[in-house]
C-alpha cells in the first residue's frame, strides 16, 4: 500500500517565516567564511591590517550598535525587575541562580581538568608553537582584590568606560637609594638588574573596557531600594521600566539586520588568521582538548542539569537560542550579546522578564563556564609542554583559582587572557608563557563565548521552572488586591503583558 506526500506550500513558506532569522544568521556565517577564504586566497601576498579593517568594517558598525545597548539594557533590566519583586522572591530566584552559576562552573573545571590529564596535548617538545606578545606583571592577591574594587566603583560614569586594574610598576631607584643595601642583603640582589618583583611598587591604573560588575551591583542595590520604598518609588521604576522595554525594541530592530554585520565579520577573521597549519600539532591537540570540553558541557551537561530540575527535554529550548548563539560566537562577546539573548528567552522561549532581567545581567557578570574550563586545560597544557608535574594539591589549587577568576573576567573579547596570569601563577609558571597559546586564543574566545551564552540561557530557563509557583502568586496578589485602585491595577496588568 503506497502512500502519496504532498508538500503544501503555505505550510512550506509559514515555517521559513517562522525560521527566517536563525536561516539568514547561519547564511551569514556561510557567507562570511566562502568570503573570507575566497579573498584570503584572491592574491599571493599577505592583507594588510587595514584592509582587513576595511572587510570587517560593516561588522565593526554593528557590534558597536550592539555594545551601545549594553548599558541602558543592562542596568534598566536589573532595576525593573528586582524593582517588581518582593524581596522574598527576589532572594529565591538569585539563591536559585547563584547556585547554578557556581555548580556549572564548578563542573566545567572538573570536566576540562579531566580532559586536559586524559588526552595530555603538552606531550612532546614545544617546537613550533608560537610566542608573541607581552604578559602584564601583576599577583594574584591584587587580581582578587580588584573584584572586589570593581563591585563598589566611586564613579559610576566611570564605571560605564573603565575597569580598575592594580598594576606592578619597577621602582625608580639612584646610586644614593637607601634600600639598596637591604636588597643586597635580603635578596643577594646585583645592581644593573632589575629589583626583585616583591619590592616593586604598586599603582593603579584603569583600562578602557565597561565595569559590568559595578554596574550590576548597583542596579541590584537601587532595585531593592525602590522594591522597599514601594508607592514611593513607583514614578522611578516605571522610568526604568520604559527604558528596559524601548531597548527591547531598539534591540528587535538591531536583530534583523545582524546576519550582514555576521557575514562581515566571519569574513575579516578568515582573512586575519595568520596560518592554518597552526591548528595542526600541540597546540592542535590543545584546540581540540578546549573544543571538546567546550562542547561537552554546553550540550551534554548543561542540558541534562536542564532536564533532571525541569521534567522536560531541552531541544527546543536550546535550537530557541540559536540566534544567541551565532551572535556570541560572532562577537566574542557575551555582554555585546545580552540584547539577542533577552529577545530569545522572552520572545521565543516565553520565560518571563521579571527572571530573564534579573538572572541573565547577572549571569553575563559571573557565570563564565566557557572560561572557567579553557584556564583550567591552559594552564594544566602549558605545565605539560614545560614538562613541569603538578602534584594534586596544585590540581585543586588551579581549579579554584579557574573557578574565582572566571567570576572575574569581563564580557569582553579575549578577557580570559588577563584572568589567566593569575592560574598560572598558581602553579609557578611565568606569565609569559601565556603568550604559548595565544595564536589559537582569538578562536577559541568565540567557542567559550558561546557556551557562556548558553549557560546563561539554560540558567534563566531552569531559574524560571522552578520559579513558576512564586512568579503565579505574584500575579494573583497583584490582581486580587482589593485595597489599590482598579485603573493602577489595570495599568499593571497592561504593563506586565507588554514585558
Amino acid at each position: 500500500m503506497s502512500r502519496k506526500f504532498s508538500c503544501n506550500p503555505k505550510t512550506i513558506k509559514d515555517a521559513i517565516n517562522a525560521n527566517l532569522l536563525p536561516i539568514l544568521t547561519v547564511s551569514g556565517v556561510t557567507g562570511g567564511v566562502v568570503l573570507g577564504v575566497i579573498l584570503r586566497y584572491s592574491r599571493d601576498g599577505p592583507w594588510s591590517k587595514r584592509e582587513v579593517m576595511y572587510v570587517g568594517y560593516i561588522g565593526e558598525l554593528f557590534l558597536r550598535a550592539l555594545k551601545a545597548l549594553i548599558i541602558p539594557l543592562i542596568v534598566s533590566s536589573l532595576v525593573s525587575a528586582i524593582g517588581s519583586l518582593d524581596l522574598s522572591l527576589s532572594k529565591k530566584i538569585g539563591l536559585r541562580a547563584v547556585a547554578y552559576y557556581m555548580t556549572t562552573t564548578v563542573l566545567a573545571v572538573v570536566l576540562g581538568i579531566i580532559l586536559v590529564v586524559s588526552i595530555h596535548p603538552g606531550k612532546g617538545s614545544d617546537e613550533g608553537i608560537t610566542k608573541a606578545g607581552e604578559a602584564r606583571s601583576v599577583y594574584t592577591p591584587d587580581l582578587l582584590m580588584d573584584l572586589p574594587r570593581n563591585l563598589f566603583p566611586p564613579n559610576l560614569i566611570q564605571a560605564c568606560f573603565e575597569t580598575y586594574k592594580t598594576v606592578i610598576v619597577e621602582p625608580k631607584i639612584d646610586e644614593n637609594d637607601t634600600r639598596i643595601e637591604e636588597w643586597k642583603r635580603k635578596y643577594n640582589w646585583t645592581e644593573g638588574t632589575l629589583p626583585p618583583k616583591s619590592e616593586w611598587d604598586i599603582g593603579s591604573d584603569h583600562s578602557r573596557a565597561l565595569n559590568i560588575m559595578g554596574l550590576v551591583s548597583f542596579a541590584t542595590v537601587l532595585g531593592l531600594a525602590l522594591s522597599t520604598l514601594g508607592a514611593k518609588g513607583k514614578p522611578l521604576l516605571s522610568f526604568f521600566q520604559s527604558l528596559s522595554d524601548a531597548s527591547m525594541v531598539i534591540t528587535s530592530w538591531l536583530i534583523w539586520i545582524s546576519p550582514i554585520g555576521i557575514l562581515f565579520l566571519v569574513a575579516s577573521m578568515m582573512i586575519e588568521m595568520e596560518d592554518f597549519s597552526v591548528m595542526l600539532g600541540q597546540l592542535g591537540l590543545y584546540f581540540g582538548t578546549v573544543v571538546l570540553g567546550i562542547f561537552i558541557h554546553g550540550f551534554l551537561v548543561l542540558p541534562a542539569l536542564y532536564t533532571i530540575f525541569t521534567r522536560k527535554l531541552p531541544f527546543r529550548f536550546l535550537a530557541n537560542m540559536t540566534q544567541a548563539y551565532i551572535t556570541a560566537f560572532a562577537t566574542a562577546s557575551s555582554s555585546g550579546t545580552l540584547p539577542v539573548t533577552f529577545q530569545c528567552l522572552e520572545e521565543k522561549n516565553k520565560i518571563d522578564p521579571r527572571v530573564t532581567r534579573f538572572v541573565i545581567p547577572i549571569g553575563a557578570t559571573i557565570n563564565m563556564d566557557g572560561t572557567a574550563l579553557y584556564e583550567a586545560v591552559a594552564a594544566i597544557f602549558i605545565a605539560q609542554v614545560r614538562g613541569m608535574a603538578l602534584t594534586i594539591g596544585q590540581v585543586v589549587a588551579i581549579s579554584i583559582t579557574a573557578t574565582a577568576a572566571a567570576i572575574g573576567a569581563a564580557g569582553i573579547p579575549q578577557a580570559g587572557l588577563v584572568t589567566m596570569v593569575m592560574v598560572l601563577d598558581v602553579v609557578g609558571l611565568p606569565a609569559e608563557d601565556m603568550t604559548l597559546i595565544i595564536a589559537v586564543d582569538w578562536l577559541l574566545d568565540r567557542f567559550r563565548t558561546m557556551i557562556n551564552v548558553l549557560g546563561d540561557s539554560i540558567g534563566a530557563g531552569l531559574v524560571y521552572e522552578l520559579s513558576k509557583k512564586e512568579l503565579e502568586q505574584m500575579n494573583i496578589n497583584a490582581n486580587g488586591d482589593v485595597e489599590r485602585p482598579s485603573n493602577e491595577i489595570a495599568m499593571d496588568t497592561v504593563e506586565s503583558s507588554k514585558m
